[in-house]
């Protein structure tokens, strides 16, 4: 199942009190491939140099802001967004955020995130991939059939088996929305 990942942000719970509230806690809007991760309903604003976007919030919290956003999106904003595989914050520009109670400045964690792919220790067996390893992913959609190169591997007990690209790379291969895929090695 190959997903398109759309601009979002993970908040820490310091943040998410200061943009919100304290104590404030999270609405799950919908679960995502991923177990235990959810669309929430709130939105918070981004603020960057050029403009701002709202971009969704994905729970839970986690232990480090992150900003994932496509590389038009970022251009957009007016951000230098490297792409990085999530958690790799180090290096990364930062920006403001807005919520209905508050903002904040954080100096790091906005990133284009590196496609990749979720496997099971099982799955990955299965699809003869070890963590870490970079793949390819075929995607014969419509008229624009093309295989990803670069894609990690990302193997955990947690997994639910899912390809995620941004919004950029689904309309490259114009895609409609979550389709099959097949893994290709390099």
């Amino acid at each position: 199942m190959v997903e398109t990942s759309a601009r979002h942000i993970h908040l820490t719970q310091e943040h998410l009190d200061t943009l919100f509230g304290k104590d404030y806690q999270l609405t799950p809007k919908k679960d995502l491939s991923q177990p235990g991760q959810f669309a929430c309903a709130e939105k918070v604003e981004v603020v960057g140099p050029k403009s701002s976007l709202k971009l969704s919030i994905l729970g839970p919290v986690r232990p480090e802001t992150q900003i994932e956003l496509a590389k038009t999106d970022a251009r957009t904003l007016g951000i230098d967004a490297p792409i990085r595989m999530s958690g790799c914050l180090e290096g990364t520009p930062g920006c403001k955020l807005v919520g209905p109670k508050g903002e904040i400045t954080v100096d790091k964690g906005v990133i284009v995130a590196k496609r990749h792919a979720h496997f099971t220790p099982e799955q990955a067996v299965e699809y003869g991939v070890t963590d870490g390893e970079t793949i390819g992913i075929k995607l014969e959609y419509g008229e624009r059939a093309l295989v990803f190169g670069d894609v990690v591997a990302r193997v955990s007990r947690t997994a639910g088996l899912a390809v995620h690209i941004d919004t950029d790379e689904a309309n490259a291969a114009g895609l409609p929305g979550t389709v099959d895929g097949e893994v290709v090695k390099l």
